[in-house]
């Protein structure tokens, strides 16, 4: 039996386990990537296991979040990551050089090579060729220090596209189709490959914004193939040396096929609040629209912006209209200088923001009171924004344009004739914002600088056999992590100040959470299906942790959420009958009985102190994980490892 690609790589990879579905393995990791928002947690995580220096052959430390800084703390933290990383051999991503996806695709991934990143758009890195996880800070700090990162064997995918894209339709519309067709959590626990004869129309700008929007199906990461696509691209980059053929075996067998024709895609749009309500954008014609954002790591590359600046040409957008352009990278940005289209871009009467994530994580640029905003990222979830009742859609750039010009939400088409870009054969290459680290003989004597914003990590206790517990929340189905501990200008620059962000956690459903959950020291949060999905945000999981939470009890889980409450003590655990979920309420008192052998045997007792009622919960522990929760979390136990 043959294998795909996504197993090549992890049979190359495989430090334990057997690669048999549904078994843990583990990886070991070629690179990693952290952004700022959640960096500083995962360098103080590395600096509190007491390693001296990383591990890996690259690690990159970015710095695309918390750009606005507005007091010292945002500043404090992106010198606290400079030094760190020049001291434990990390280059270091100027702010400014551009959105980490992006600039690592241009820069550093490489085909057949393992990538995990604190952003769960990591898998990006799948449009060549890598596989590529969205992961916790904690497990990223532990891959670091030449640590395997362990996941559970996934199933895999496998998309065959036919046919070509017709003009105006893109590969955002693509992500959009199949999210359409899987919803966003069809693609738990499984590994999405791309293929077929379609592969070879997209360039490996529009294969990233597929794997990158892979994320929001829930998959484990997604993957094309590297073929003389990926090497074209590379050698445009001057890393033609860094290209290596990858394919599936003619034979290899999937767990899944889903079959989609390129030529008969129509413009998408994903409606309020949820990647995966998507329609035809000729089905919304007319409504009015009062803001539109181009960027993100979704769809921010030179061929994109190049698009949009040809439609934008000797154009005005509409009166009515605020549009935000972001480059993905400085090198983006320096090359729509050059060539001029980023003169028609402004002169259309759009405003170019930082090379940043910007927007996309609620970092200014909100849309006004109950506007529409219509925006080429990858999440549209409730108050992601920053403006709680605006009415977020997710588009191409094409489609982005086309409401900016007229108004309103239009179908792209109607823009006449498609903008003719030329790429450039090779790319220009200044790698003058990314900091080297310094030798190991050097970095002896330097001293990693921090600023008062900056706290130390939540302290974890072992765990008990028997816990009592109240419920301090009850939550509906698809809460995301921007639900448990929202993003924005706001409160993103507390990333590194746990205490003080925990005044935020779970603001969006219930201002009174954090005081709550203070008052009663020892608390469970009940959820529906799909809890914790979105980003790899591993303080949705450290936030709860300080607060007292001991455990989540739902329906079913996001991976990486799951991932990052074992590796904060907290436990995961599920309703062995969903239908138990109706009979407990905020409130109630709990007992969680003989946790210990439950954890052994997959299921665990739940006594309803309130109701009289007894429940039986599921769970399925790997003994690694079940030493991690004893422990406390995983930090304390790889010092208790080591």
């Amino acid at each position: 039996m043959g294998l795909t690609i996504a197993q090549k790589i992890i049979k190359n990879h495989l430090v334990s386990g057997e690669m048999i579905q549904g078994s843990e393995i583990s990886l070991k990791i070629d690179q990693t990537l952290t952004q700022d928002a959640t960096g500083t947690m995962a360098y103080l995580e590395f600096e509190t296991m007491g390693l001296k220096r990383v591990k890996t052959e690259r690690s990159v430390a970015y710095i695309d979040h918390n750009t606005l800084q507005c007091g010292y703390e945002n500043a404090d933290d992106h010198r606290y990551i400079q030094t760190v990383a020049k001291k434990h051999g990390i280059y270091f991503s100027r702010p400014g050089n551009g959105i980490c996806h992006q600039v690592h695709l241009e820069r550093f991934g490489k085909p057949g090579k393992t990538l995990i990143g604190s952003d769960s758009h990591t898998p990006t890195g799948g449009g060549i060729g890598m596989l590529a996880f969205g992961a916790g800070g904690l497990d990223v700090a532990v891959a670091m220090g030449g640590g395997a990162y362990f996941i559970t064997m996934p199933k895999m995918y496998k998309v065959n596209l036919t046919g070509k894209l017709s003009p105006f339709v893109t590969a955002k519309d693509v992500s959009l189709e199949i999210l359409r067709i899987l919803s966003v959590k069809g693609g738990v626990g499984a590994i999405i490959e791309w293929g077929g004869e379609g592969v070879k129309t997209l360039s490996v700008p529009e294969r990233a914004t597929i794997t990158n929007m892979g994320t929001e199906l829930g998959a484990t990461t997604s993957i094309f193939p590297s073929d003389e696509i990926t090497e074209e691209f590379l050698r445009a980059q001057g890393r033609a040396e860094d290209y290596i053929p990858l394919e599936s075996d003619e034979d290899a067998v999937y767990d899944k096929i889903i079959d989609i024709n390129l030529s008969e895609l129509t413009p998408l749009i994903a409606c309020p609040h949820s990647p995966d309500n998507v329609v035809e954008v000729s089905s919304l014609k007319g409504v009015k629209v009062n803001q539109v954002c181009v960027g993100s790591c979704t769809n921010s590359s030179l061929q994109d912006l190049l698009k949009v600046a040809a439609l934008l040409k000797g154009k005005k957008i509409s009166d009515d209209v605020s549009m935000s352009v972001s480059p993905g990278s400085k090198q983006v940005l320096q090359m729509l200088t050059k060539c001029g289209a980023l003169n028609d871009i402004i002169a259309s009467g759009a405003r170019i923001l930082e090379c940043a994530c910007g927007p996309c994580i609620g970092m200014g640029f909100s849309p006004n009171s109950a506007g529409v905003s219509l925006r080429t990222f990858n999440r549209n979830f409730l108050g992601r924004s920053g403006t709680k009742d605006a009415g977020v859609y997710l588009v191409s750039p094409e489609t982005a344009v086309a409401a900016a010009i007229f108004g309103e939400i239009t179908d792209p088409r109607l823009l006449g004739k498609e903008a003719e870009i030329k790429m450039p054969k090779v790319f220009d290459i200044d790698d003058s914002a990314v900091i080297a680290p310094a030798s190991e003989f050097e970095a002896e004597n330097l001293e990693v600088l921090r600023g008062p914003n900056i706290k130390p990590f939540p302290e974890t206790k072992p765990l008990c056999n028997e816990i009592d517990v109240t419920v301090g929340l009850k939550v509906g189905d698809n809460i995301t992590t921007d639900h448990i501990m929202p993003a924005g200008a706001k409160i993103l620059l507390y990333r590194s100040n746990i205490p003080f962000l925990s005044k935020f956690c779970f603001s969006v459903v219930d201002e009174k959470f954090s005081e709550r959950a203070l008052e009663l020291k020892s608390s469970v949060i009940v959820g529906g299906d799909n809890y914790g999905q979105g980003s790899s945000r591993e303080h949705a999981a450290l936030v709860p942790l300080y607060l007292g939470v001991k455990a989540v009890i739902a329906k079913s889980f996001a991976r990486i959420h799951v991932a990052n409450l074992i590796n904060a003590g907290i436990i995961p655990l599920t309703f062995k009958n969903a239908s138990d979920y109706e009979d407990i309420l905020q409130g109630d008192k709990l007992s969680l009985k003989d946790l210990f052998s439950g954890f052994e045997n997959g299921e665990v007792t739940l006594v309803n102190q309130t109701s009289g009622k007894e429940f039986k919960l599921s769970c399925s522990f790997t003994d690694r994980q079940i030493k991690i929760l004893k422990a406390g979390g995983l930090l304390a136990y790889t010092k208790e490892s080591n």
